[in-house]
């Protein structure tokens, strides 16, 4: 305690406020001091975000889990379109009963499926047990490929499913064709 100027005492109150810093420090309170609430907002922010995120990966896993097979059956088709039976060829990945010639007959201009000159990956789906991916394509003779107003040439489009392999992305005919 000290007398200041006016006659007042001047007490110091250091301790009382230390008193309170040390509570608040170790979690304790005052009966006129009450906890704050806990706000339940970061619980809801967390469990969006985690939803939203889940919902996220659902979606590109489902967009993008056929991807490699059907960029190769969009090459494969490319070089179809372009002309080049050989490169088709060479992405085809033949077995050695697949020769040359039976390729063209499938495939080349004067072939059952062909000339490729315009096509679209419909789907791509994989088989029950199967190392295969099924895509689904239509082909036609027509640039571009022909609305299906367009009676006369949409009824030329070809639809035909090939298998792609997993492992090294060749092409087959299904078994079951």
């Amino acid at each position: 305690m000290e007398v200041c100027e006016g006659g007042f005492l001047l007490i110091e109150f250091s301790v009382v406020v230390d008193m309170k810093n040390l509570a608040a420090e170790q979690g304790m309170m005052s009966l006129l001091e009450p906890p704050p609430e806990k706000s339940h907002k970061s619980l809801v922010w967390t469990i969006t975000i985690a939803v939203l995120a889940v919902a996220l990966i659902l979606v590109l896993y489902f967009t993008f889990r056929y991807y490699p097979e059907k960029k190769a059956t969009d090459q494969f088709f490319s070089a179809l379109v372009a002309g080049d039976t050989d490169k088709a060829y060479q992405l085809w990945k033949p077995s050695g009963s697949y020769k040359k010639t039976d390729f063209l007959d499938d495939w080349g201009p004067t072939g059952y499926y062909g000339p490729v000159k315009s096509y679209r990956i419909m789907r791509a789906k994989a088989p029950n047990k199967s190392n295969m991916i099924a895509v689904t394509v239509a082909v036609s003779r027509f640039a571009p490929m022909p609305d299906p107003s367009a009676v006369e040439q949409s009824e030329k489009t070809k639809t035909v499913t090939l298998w792609v392999s997993r492992d090294d992305k060749s092409f087959s005919f299904p078994a079951f064709e």
